[in-house]
C-alpha cells in the first residue's frame, strides 16, 4: 500500500490546519470583547444578510454550512442572551424563522470591525498569504464552489 501523501491531500490538510487557526483565533478574539464565538458569530451575521433580517434554520443552515439541528442548538443560547429571537411563519404555522434583534445587530458591526482588525493582524504575520491575498481569495472561492 502507498502511504504517500498526494498533492491534493496536502493542500487539504493544510486548509484545515489554516482553517482551524483562523477559526481560533477570530473566536478569541470577538468572544473576550463581545460574548460570542466566532461560529455564533457567522450565524448573527447571515440573519444581518438576510431579508428583514430573519431566515428559517434552513437557510441559515445553507448559508454557514451546518446542518438545521446544528442551528437551532446554536440559536438557543443567543436567544437566551437577547440577540435573537424565534418568530412563528405568517403563512405556515410549522415554520420557525430566526430573527435578528437590535442587540444582534450591534453584536454583528462591532464583531466585524473586531474580525477585520484581527485578520489584518493575521496577514501581517503570514507575509505571503499578504503578498497574494487575492489570489488566495480567488483560489480558496473556486475550490468552495467545486
Amino acid at each position: 500500500m502507498d502511504n504517500s501523501v498526494t498533492p491534493g491531500v496536502e493542500m487539504a490538510e493544510q486548509l484545515a490546519a489554516a482553517w482551524a487557526n483562523i477559526e481560533r483565533s477570530l473566536s478569541r478574539s470577538i468572544s473576550g470583547v463581545l460574548g460570542v464565538s466566532y461560529s455564533e458569530y457567522r450565524i448573527l451575521n447571515a440573519l444581518a444578510a438576510a431579508p428583514d433580517h430573519r431566515a428559517s434554520r434552513v437557510d441559515l443552515a445553507d448559508a454557514v454550512g451546518l446542518t438545521p439541528s446544528g442551528v437551532t442548538r446554536a440559536l438557543k443560547p443567543l436567544e437566551k442572551i437577547g440577540m435573537v429571537d424565534s418568530l412563528k411563519h405568517e403563512r405556515d404555522a410549522r415554520l420557525t424563522l430566526a430573527t435578528l434583534t437590535r442587540s444582534g445587530a450591534r453584536t454583528v458591526a462591532n464583531a466585524n470591525s473586531v474580525i477585520a482588525e484581527r485578520c489584518e493582524t493575521l496577514l501581517a504575520n503570514a507575509p505571503t498569504a499578504r503578498r497574494q491575498v487575492e489570489q488566495l481569495t480567488s483560489m480558496l472561492a473556486e475550490l468552495a464552489s467545486a
